[in-house]
């Protein structure tokens, strides 16, 4: 239990800028075994954005007068809060990512470019259609579905994206170099048991997403979003034969606007 605790808070550590009290960062200590282990507890740590986004979205929808616009700006100012929580650490993997697949057709000059902190036309564009799309989805969930449905897609959408993007780093290699890799040591490998731990945390928020809304809600999300991580796999396979961390960042912000887009598809049917 002690092991599992300290690998969450490394989690957190990692994968936000929440601020780790130094007792408590003392008390976690590190080693990389535990830094790869901590990979278990990212879809938990999508549960802690979701609360965040949804506390966002709701605190606006109540003080904002009751409108037209008032789902859209509720859902930029929730997406705005996940940036802030997160550092934009995904976003940032998206932009690179687009950039190196974007900017050649080689290998190892597109692996080149996506360590370049620039931003190029490709990443630019990725950024704003990904961005797009969210808020854009977010808000029509809450004029068709209201609070339940938006609070269903976060809670969904930030866990199933986060565990399907172990999917790429279950069953593809690492290709980044240690010496200039910032995520070697945390995604260079996951073991079974890890897995089975992301999905214990995945399955609460599938059924908290069904509860709230429907079972085809969480049913057809949850399959959009399988379907953006195998593409993304396909991709990474044929394009880089393998995986780096900003790869992670690409397919989490993939699959969390899939699931989306399939939780939005459901309202529209009913």
């Amino acid at each position: 239990m002690a092991q599992s605790a300290r690998s969450f808070v490394l989690a957190l550590q990692y994968f936000t800028r929440v601020p780790i009290p130094g007792a408590l960062a003392q008390w976690t200590g590190y080693s990389a075994e535990l830094q790869r282990t901590s990979l278990a507890h990212f879809p938990g740590i999508g549960f802690l954005v979701a609360a965040v986004a949804i506390a966002c979205y709701w605190v606006a929808a109540q003080l904002l007068p009751a409108a037209a616009l008032t789902p859209l700006i509720a859902a930029v100012l929730s997406t705005m809060a996940t940036l802030v929580l997160t550092g934009a650490l995904h976003e940032d993997g998206l932009a690179d990512t687009a950039d190196g697949l974007g900017g050649s057709a080689e290998r190892e000059r597109a692996l080149e470019i996506m360590k370049d902190s620039r931003i190029g036309s490709f990443g630019a564009l990725a950024l704003m259609l990904i961005l797009l799309m969210k808020m854009g989805l977010l808000a029509l969930m809450g004029s068709a579905g209201g609070m339940p449905a938006v609070a269903a897609a976060l809670f969904g959408g930030h866990a199933i994206s986060r565990g399907l993007a172990l999917v790429v780093v279950a069953s593809l290699p690492h290709i980044g170099q240690a010496a200039t890799s910032k995520s070697i040591e945390v995604a260079a490998r996951i073991e079974w048991p890890s897995l089975a731990v992301a999905v214990l945390w995945c399955l609460p928020a599938l059924a908290l997403a069904a509860e709230l809304t429907s079972p085809a809600f969480a049913v057809v999300a949850t399959a959009a979003a399988v379907c953006a991580v195998l593409w993304m796999r396909r991709v990474l396979v044929r394009r880089l034969q393998g995986f780096t961390g900003d790869c992670l960042g690409a397919t989490q912000q993939l699959c969390e606007c899939a699931f989306y887009l399939g939780a939005a598809l459901t309202l529209g049917a009913d």
